[in-house]
């Protein structure tokens, strides 16, 4: 491994928690040699010296690091549904929510979760815990910085309220950021310890083969407190809710009986 990449990585990951080499050398070089050459950069070190400047630069160099399939408020209309039917259903007999999103990529989903909780609860009272396998994306997350086409679905006023625009990326506000803890998880393999009012995993079980499937669904049935509301992706319609302990609450909600 040459020795201008080794010090480059060793800067990353002392700057923004990211390790590079979790992932396969050959590839990420490629990738990174072709952001910094199209930015007029010659070497890993003149392009890190020139990121660790300027913020939307760095913004570019997370996003061609991570495959980035996320998006704030990813099919409007579930979102819609769980804001203005879900969650005050969940609120008439709870106080606050407890609120796991699961497998939750670079940060959209728990932080588009903690921007809807907020027409309903002040921001001290919203916790919302977000697990991923890939400790790198969670890093990633935690950085909070997205670019424009992450944002399409977003509310204006939200976007005004929680984004501050760096160059063509977006930062996500700190108090947004506070209310959402990160933790590394594998669904599959690990337990499941907390009980939760709402869990969301959205547009990951589609991967799964369908014996994983009902493996996970029993785990999540078993993570939710009575009453609570487990959310799935577009793709991901439970057809044998009841055999979980389930029951539709709407399309892609189901309720623990």
């Amino acid at each position: 491994m040459d020795q201008d990449y080794t010090d480059f990585m060793s800067r990353v990951k002392k700057r923004t928690g990211i390790d590079l080499a979790l992932y396969k050398e050959a590839q990420m070089k490629r990738r990174i040699i072709s952001l910094y050459e199209k930015k007029g950069f010659r070497t890993f070190q003149e392009f890190y010296q020139a990121m660790d400047k300027d913020m939307e630069l760095l913004g570019e160099f997370l996003d061609r690091i991570t495959i980035n399939v996320s998006e704030f408020y990813r099919n409007a209309k579930r979102w819609e549904v769980l804001e203005k039917k879900i969650l005050p259903e969940l609120l008439k007999t709870r106080r606050t929510l407890k609120v796991w999103s699961a497998a939750c990529s670079s940060g959209e989903e728990p932080y588009t979760l903690a921007m809807i909780l907020s027409t309903y609860l002040p921001l001290s009272q919203i916790k919302v815990v977000a697990t991923d396998i890939d400790q790198n994306i969670i890093t990633k997350a935690k950085i909070g910085l997205y670019a424009e086409r992450s944002l399409q679905e977003v509310p204006p006023a939200i976007k005004a309220q929680y984004f501050t625009k760096e160059g063509s990326f977006y930062k996500i506000s700190d108090q947004i950021k506070r209310t959402v803890t990160f933790r590394q998880q594998n669904l599959l393999a690990d337990p499941f310890v907390d009980k939760y009012d709402l869990i969301v995993c959205r547009n990951v079980l589609i991967y799964f083969t369908e014996e994983a499937k009902q493996h996970v669904y029993k785990k999540f049935s078993d993570a939710l407190t009575p009453g609570g509301i487990f959310f799935v992706g577009s793709t991901e319609q439970i057809f044998n809710p009841q055999s979980y302990g389930f029951e539709t609450a709407d399309t892609f909600f189901y309720r623990k009986r």
